[in-house]
């Protein structure tokens, strides 16, 4: 995709040295085995590459000058509610409590990719942690497929942010900070915060279904927050949901031939 938009986006060759660089990383951090950190890393270091992949979203859809399907995702919702949720709901209903709990619950999606990986790690159950790794990077390079070909910039970019008291909180206002810094245009459809809140709750319950269940309330909140906060399209949020539905039932049902892979 690089070698197709650069010559409409000249910003977007920068992903092939990117991923250059990548690629030697994981090479070297595979290669070395002595080390404990590099041990560590080599678990959690796809996830950590996550925002570096993220951020070519952008450069590959031009920084929002590729073609949008935001019309046809809000015909769909006028055509499925009467009403447009994530512009109509927040107005309708705007509260202060919920502004505040659902935007923190936005935040908490960051730290919650890492939980089921993190647990697994604490229990010396390395297979888990493969599986959850494997879980989550399959959900978000499916979402990032769908975004560089099929872009949606979303209510954050189509609607005027929310205003007043409604946004007058600690946690809108941080939301609002890192979105500003670090958002990519064309990311909205599926809302992968979504699939990968489904999926990081499912991954959790391979190691502890007791924080797996805790873990079911943020993640439920996020789903409503992406559309109350007007993060994202109600459509968005409801393809998350099958996303990471479709990938917990093929990871479970591939689980016990993956299992003997990821044990080396």
């Amino acid at each position: 995709m690089a070698v197709v938009r650069g010559g409409s986006y000249p910003a977007a060759r920068w992903v092939l040295p990117i991923n250059a660089l990548l690629l030697l990383f994981g090479w070297l951090v595979l290669r070395t085995r002595s080390i404990r950190w590099v041990a560590v890393l080599r678990e959690v270091g796809p996830l950590l590459l996550l925002t570096v992949l993220y951020s070519q979203i952008d450069l590959l859809n031009g920084s929002g000058s590729a073609p949008s399907r935001d019309a046809l995702i809000r015909g769909w919702e006028r055509a499925a509610f009467g009403m447009e949720p994530s512009r109509d709901w927040w107005r309708a209903h705007p509260s202060v409590f919920w502004s505040t709990t659902l935007h923190a619950a936005y935040l908490a999606f960051y730290p919650m990719i890492f939980v089921p990986v993190v647990a697994a790690l604490l229990r010396r159950n390395y297979v888990a942690a493969r599986l959850a790794v494997t879980w989550l990077m399959t959900t978000f390079l499916l979402c990032y497929v769908v975004f560089i070909l099929v872009p949606v910039g979303g209510p954050y970019y189509e609607y005027p942010w929310p205003e007043g008291a409604f946004v007058a909180n600690w946690a809108a206002r941080l939301v609002y900070r890192v979105i500003g810094t670090g958002s990519a245009y064309g990311a909205a459809f599926p809302s992968s915060h979504v699939a990968a809140a489904v999926v990081a709750v499912g991954a959790t319950f391979l190691a502890s279904r007791r924080l797996g269940l805790l873990l079911v309330v943020p993640a439920a909140l996020l789903t409503v927050g992406t559309v109350y906060c007007q993060m994202h399209y109600a459509m968005d949020a409801l393809s998350g949901l099958a996303v990471g539905a479709l990938v917990l039932v093929a990871g479970f049902a591939t689980r016990s031939r993956m299992e003997p892979r990821l044990s080396r």
